[in-house]
């Protein structure tokens, strides 16, 4: 690889009730030994390991020290919040954002969005649990009202935590039950109003995506869709 090359790794990892997403980006790589393996993309990596020397930064993603990067700096962007059940079939959607701003969004706010954007919603609080991590704000779910009788089996749930590491709060919606249209579009629009109001970051599976750009990832991903399924047919 030439030198000068930019690699980007994700890493997730869980610590104290957290689950954790981080994108390090190593710039001005000179120095790369990375491989897949067992024919995948990702590894199971025990602890990460740094160094300084003569102003160049070594990172070993092995005890072995065989994977490793020297490059001239790196950037790290995470987004943290309390460990949820991993997603079953049944919730086949999960979006997060966190911000720096002290203020945050209520559901009074949420509920009152969504009635302007014409898909008005009703919000059933969850009980708090004894194992509720302690940053958790408030938790329930959002059900448009054209869908009242499916309160059980589907709907979004929202989950506003914070603060955590600083200032500002976070934001987890993902889907419960089976994603339809209505589902999906109060899903849609909750990412929308919130990114239109509040600087931060989203995480969408293992991407990190600044707010700012939200809107241009969302349309690109929607035409890679429809490309592959074009190409499908």
């Amino acid at each position: 690889m030439l030198a000068g090359t930019t690699v980007t790794v994700v890493i997730r990892y869980r610590i104290r009730q957290m689950a954790r997403v981080a994108k390090m980006t190593m710039i001005g790589v000179t120095d790369f030994s990375m491989f897949e393996q067992e024919g995948a993309d990702c590894s199971t990596l025990g602890i990460i390991q740094a160094e300084l020397t003569d102003g160049k930064l070594r990172f070993w993603f092995d005890p072995q020290g065989e994977l490793y990067v020297v490059c001239d700096e790196a950037q790290l962007e995470e987004v943290a919040a309390p460990s949820l059940e991993p997603l079953s079939l049944e919730q086949v959607a999960q979006w997060t954002f966190q911000s720096e701003m002290p203020d945050w969004p209520t559901v009074t706010w949420l509920l009152a969005e969504l009635a302007v954007a014409g898909t008005p919603c009703t919000w059933q609080a969850s009980l708090p649990s004894a194992g509720r991590h302690s940053s958790i704000q408030w938790e329930g779910d959002l059900l448009p009202v054209s869908m009242q009788d499916a309160r059980d089996t589907t709907g979004v749930h929202c989950m506003l935590y914070g603060p955590l590491d600083g200032p500002g709060f976070g934001l987890v919606l993902r889907v419960r039950g089976v994603q339809g249209r209505d589902i999906g579009q109060v899903l849609s629009l909750l990412a929308d109003v919130i990114v239109q109001r509040f600087s931060g970051q989203c995480l969408v599976g293992n991407t990190i995506i600044p707010g700012g750009e939200w809107q241009n990832w969302k349309s690109f991903e929607q035409q890679r869709v429809d490309n592959s399924a074009m190409n499908a047919e």
